[in-house]
């Protein structure tokens, strides 16, 4: 079993011959009070506790989470980040578009196939409610390993962002017309491993393979081992050739797995830096000074009584290009794309002047139905964009090969996340390119595989995947509190396959519970679906986030009484 304590651990290898299994964990959401960088405050912990546990599991290997929410005055829900959710689409989480919002006192089950090893997490999909600790480690390991004789033990390093307030005041307070500058809300610290730290038991001719995970909201990470490489083996749960590099930066939701390696040489111990990178664009000092106040110092200690007090100190950040990256297989490049989704985001303001974020100059507005719901329950017409509302919905065919280019006409860089998939980044050229041209040249031959992309600021980027995953799968910025702005879209993969999809029944009994209808299109209307009366159109003045109210009995919805609660947004 793994340890993401202050120490590293044994890793035993895993043969060919495991069998499948089935790993089950009974969870319940509950608020606990902690202070992982001094300052106490209320987080989001599972079964009165925090950090939340860690999920280890298999290839192969079903994956049952029996999950109660007990949180009292909160919705939840869970996502698993990275999980591709071959044939379980209904599992993957993000509340308002594949579930309805878990209310409190009531209990789902997520029940799904581990189908590609490597480093995972978890977190709250619901109303940004992941900054507030429902967030955890999950790591697939992969009996077929092929970099496991090359390390020894296994390291898990969580970096996050921290804040000293809750996420929904801090929402409330950046969702107001006098927001301007639409600036987010800005960290406090930066904690590794959830406050607990790193201190690596560091032997001599031993290898370490560093499972790193961003669990940020918004801010992205440097890391630099003094004194030692990091030869990269995976990012984002895809495996890569081995390359040696000496600074990294992780984005929000990213991760890396390297190796560090104790050489003969060694003797004391070695600092090792974690830098919180809250510049705009760290590659651009026309934007203003570069400026690193959050950072955390870990060791590499292989002598105890020796002092642990030196720093690694790094005059200039210049980490590795990960869209130089090359994957482990050597897979050619997706050949003709038979369908462009482009994209052009920037930041807006709705119609009563409120700070929103942009895909093609439209905000996301979370429905009255899920769209996994609606792409199940309206026939042929679940292939009409129309049906869905503002969701920022594009719909594609089973088997296509779909290239989404992002234009980012932001000046800061944004992580990008696209659910049920790994994509090729084809191309990610530097801050200010300017939007993609609209030729598809000079790619490289032999693209890297992620899930998560950054974007760099005034330049755009160039993804491709296959769609033979068919379901209702989210495209977002993996900032937090952009994607409250509503810088989300939604790809309706293979919707003839998903008519008449069916739902468990306790993932039904949530949605009743709150008066949530579970058919039609995104109003709720089952007889004439192109009917978009009752569409949500204009975004909500009031932001109510995750907080529970108890909806209205069902008499008074027949009466027209307007409806409160978890409806504000997908999230």
């Amino acid at each position: 079993m793994l340890s993401s304590g202050v120490l590293s651990f044994t890793f035993l290898s895993l043969t060919t011959a495991v069998k499948a299994a089935t790993v089950t964990y009974d969870w319940t959401s509950t608020w606990v009070w902690a202070s992982p960088d001094g300052h106490g405050r209320p987080v989001v912990g599972i079964n009165n506790q925090w950090p939340c546990p860690m999920i280890e599991a298999t290839v192969g290997d079903t994956v049952i989470i029996n999950f109660t929410n007990n949180l009292g005055n909160q919705t939840s829900g869970l996502h698993f980040h990275g999980i591709n959710q071959i044939q379980t689409p209904e599992m993957d989480g993000p509340s308002g578009v594949t579930q309805c919002p878990v209310p409190p006192g009531s209990s789902v089950q997520y029940k799904f196939v581990l189908d590609i090893p490597g480093t995972f997490w978890y977190h709250s999909h619901n109303m940004g409610q992941y900054p507030d600790g429902l967030r955890g480690v999950f790591i697939i390991h992969d009996p077929n390993d092929p970099y496991a004789s090359q390390y020894d033990e296994e390291v898990i390093m969580t970096i996050s962002d921290w804040y000293h307030n809750e996420s929904l005041p801090m929402v409330q307070n950046m969702l107001k017309p006098g927001n301007t500058r639409f600036a987010p809300p800005i960290p406090d610290r930066i904690i590794v491993n959830e406050g607990a730290g790193l201190r690596v038991n560091f032997t001599k001719g031993k290898t370490y393979r560093f499972r790193v995970i961003s669990f940020a909201a918004l801010a992205s990470a440097m890391i630099h081992f003094d004194s030692h490489d990091m030869n990269v083996i995976m990012n984002d749960g895809a495996y890569l050739q081995k390359e040696t590099h000496y600074q990294l930066r992780i984005a929000a939701a990213q991760r890396y797995d390297f190796l560090v390696k104790a050489e003969d040489r060694d003797s004391g111990n070695y600092p090792f830096l974690v830098a919180l990178d809250v510049n705009r664009d760290w590659t651009n000092p026309a934007l203003g000074a570069l400026v690193w106040p959050h950072n955390y110092t870990g060791y590499l200690v292989m002598d105890t009584s020796q002092p642990t007090t030196k720093l690694d100190v790094v005059s200039k950040f210049q980490p590795a290009n990960d869209a130089h990256f090359k994957p482990y297989d050597g897979a050619a490049m997706y050949p003709n794309y038979t369908q462009l989704i482009k994209l052009d985001f920037k930041f807006c303001t709705d119609v009563n002047g409120y700070p929103r974020a942009c895909f093609n100059n439209l905000t996301y507005i979370g429905q009255h139905v899920p769209a996994l719901y609606s792409a199940a329950t309206t026939g042929d017409d679940n292939a009409n964009p129309i049906i869905y509302g503002q969701v920022n919905p594009f719909v594609v065919n089973f088997g296509d090969t779909v290239q989404i280019v992002i234009n980012n006409q932001d000046d800061a860089t944004h992580p990008f996340h696209l659910h049920g998939h790994h994509f090729q980044v084809l191309d990610r050229p530097n801050s200010g390119t300017g939007d993609w041209p609209g030729r598809d040249t000079n790619y490289r031959s032999t693209p890297p595989m992620r899930d998560t992309v950054t974007v760099m600021g005034k330049s755009f980027a160039v993804l491709r995947f296959k769609a033979t995953n068919p379901g209702v799968w989210l495209f977002h910025c993996h900032i937090e509190w952009h994607v409250e702005m509503g810088l989300t879209a939604t790809i309706i993969e293979a919707p003839d396959r998903l008519k008449n999809f069916t739902f468990p029944s306790d993932h039904l009994d949530a949605c009743n519970k709150q008066n949530i209808p579970t058919a039609g299109n995104a109003a709720g209307n089952t007889e004439n679906h192109l009917d978009t009366s009752g569409f949500l159109t204009v975004n909500p003045t009031t932001y109510n986030g995750a907080m529970y109210t108890p909806p209205p009995s069902k008499r008074s919805r027949l009466f027209g009484e307007r409806q409160v609660g978890p409806f504000n947004g997908p999230f």
